[in-house]
């Protein structure tokens, strides 16, 4: 344990940024697997309003500094390329 006041402050902030980076990743995560389930049951309509949601929050994520940019572009293209591809 830290024992000077700056140093037990930056372990409450780097906390609170953690939980911060936590729920972007998870969120993320809950988007993008919500979009592949609805391509797996052919649902067009489902999956274009997943997407739009798993692509604001990517976006978000990666905004916050959460995920790299290359890894953004990435999962976005792999979801749009999945959508698209549907019948």
């Amino acid at each position: 344990m830290p024992n000077m006041k700056n140093a037990k402050k930056k372990v409450r902030v780097i906390a609170k940024e953690k939980q911060l980076n936590n729920d972007y990743k998870a969120s993320m995560r809950t988007a993008i697997k919500n979009t592949d389930k609805a391509v797996l049951t052919k649902d067009k309509e489902k999956a274009t309003n997943c997407l739009k949601i798993a692509i604001k929050r990517i976006d978000k994520a990666t905004k916050a500094g959460v995920t790299a940019k290359n890894t953004a572009a990435r999962n976005k293209s792999r979801l749009t390329k999945k959508v698209n591809s549907m019948e």
